[in-house]
Formats: structure tokens, sequence, C-alpha cells
């Protein structure tokens, strides 16, 4: 299953690109023009279904009957079809996002879908650490320097995930999670960097979930990110 805020005309020109001209076969249903967020906190009322001929809108639809490609629509009647291509009254759905507000929060706040995000922040975590790199005077004549991972602190917002707070006299500097790092854990599943890092795995393989039973850091696969894990312990940064 594919849904999509792209119109059928671009979603077909990068899905060809990215996974071959056929890539349509490798899904069930495809749905574009899908309006995330809206098309998992709109009623069906607010939002139908349409088909597609030559990549146009043409008829509206009151409902799902079966797999195909559609424009627009809504998570409810999506479910329910769902339901009748699998038998079951509560088929489980685990959907994939990259985009905290159109698809990871509505997903799981509207429809209770098991969550994944895909955080490019966490890619590049085999590279060296800011502090680990070699001082520039050292590297060799013809050695520049080396392209700055996507993990790298910020020189000017710092850490994605923990910030610093000033204390009053001379205390110590507190830490908190970040406003990004709270949604991660509240409303993912689990984060990955991308979809490389768990394609060779079994499909019975058990991820350790984001829980409020778990540690704030548990979801993160297949590591977590080197400005969380020195911490040790959620008992040194502040929830706030």
């Amino acid at each position: 299953m594919l849904i999509t805020s792209s119109h059928s005309d671009y979603c077909k020109l990068l899905g060809s690109y990215i996974l071959g001209k056929d890539f349509a076969d490798l899904f069930d249903i495809v749905i574009t023009n899908a309006l995330k967020p809206g098309f998992f906190s709109h009623f069906p009322s607010q939002r139908s279904f349409y088909t597609l001929e030559n990549d146009e809108e043409k008829d509206e639809l009151p409902s799902l009957d079966k797999p195909g490609w559609y424009s627009q629509g809504n998570a409810v009647h999506l479910y329910e079809l769902l339901k009748k291509m699998t038998s079951k009254l509560e088929p489980k759905v685990v959907y994939f996002g990259d985009s905290m507000h159109s698809d990871i929060f509505p997903a799981h706040h509207y429809t209770n879908w098991e969550t994944v995000l895909i955080l490019e922040e966490l890619q590049g975590q085999e590279m060296e650490k800011p502090e680990e790199a070699e001082p520039l005077e050292k590297r060799g004549k013809y050695e520049g320097p080396k392209v700055k991972p996507l993990n790298c602190l910020s020189n000017k917002w710092g850490s994605y995930f923990i910030d610093s707070v000033s204390r009053r006299g001379n205390a110590e500097d507190s830490l908190v999670y970040t406003w990004s790092s709270k949604r991660i854990s509240t409303y993912s599943t689990i984060a990955i960097p991308n979809i490389e890092s768990i394609a060779e795995l079994p499909l019975d393989y058990k991820f350790t979930r984001f829980s409020a039973n778990n540690s704030k850091t548990a979801g993160y696969y297949p590591l977590v990110h080197y400005t969380l894990a020195s911490q040790n312990t959620d008992s040194k940064i502040i929830s706030t």
C-alpha cells in the first residue's frame, strides 16, 4: 500500500525512477493526492475517494470495494477495505513515513496505526563523532574536510534530540529532551534512519518499541543517536 500527497502523474514519475517502470505492481493499493494529514483526520463525508482516468480524477466513490489506484480519500474507508482484504475485524497496520506533521502524528492519533518514523538525523551513526574527528592540521596535504554527516551537531541549533537549559547561579546546565525528541517517542512505534536498515531482517523480528514503560530511547533502531546514548539513562535528562 502506498499513500502519497503527490498527484498521480508525479507519483508515476518518481516511482518509475526510484523503483522501476513496474513499481505499481509492488502495491495492492495506491492512493495519490491524499492531502495528508487530512487523509487521516477528516471524516469520509469530508474527503471521498475518486477513481482516476489518465491521471485525472473522475468518479466520486461512496466507499472502496477493491484494491486499485485512487485519489484523495480517507483512512476510515481505507481501513474498511483492509478488513475485507484480510478477512479480519481489526487488521494491524504499520505505516512508514518521514514527516511527523503529515505522517506519524496523524496516523497514530486518528487511526492508532503502528508508525515507523524514517529519520534522516539517525543516518551516519557509523561515521566519526565530531569530538573524534582528526584535527585539520594533522590531515594530509591533499585530504580535505569530510562531508558533514547528517547526525552531526548543528553549530547554531545544537542536538536535534537534547538541549541544555541554563540554571541560575553556578549550577550546572540541565539537559532536556527537545520538542522533536519528545514527539518521536510519543507518536512513533520505532524510528529508523532508512528502509535499508531493516530490509534484510526476518519478518518475525521483534523490535523494542517506544512506550511509557520503556526508556525514551528504546525505539531507535539500529542505534540510539550518540547524543542520547552518551547520557546513559533518562534520569540525567529532565522531562518538561
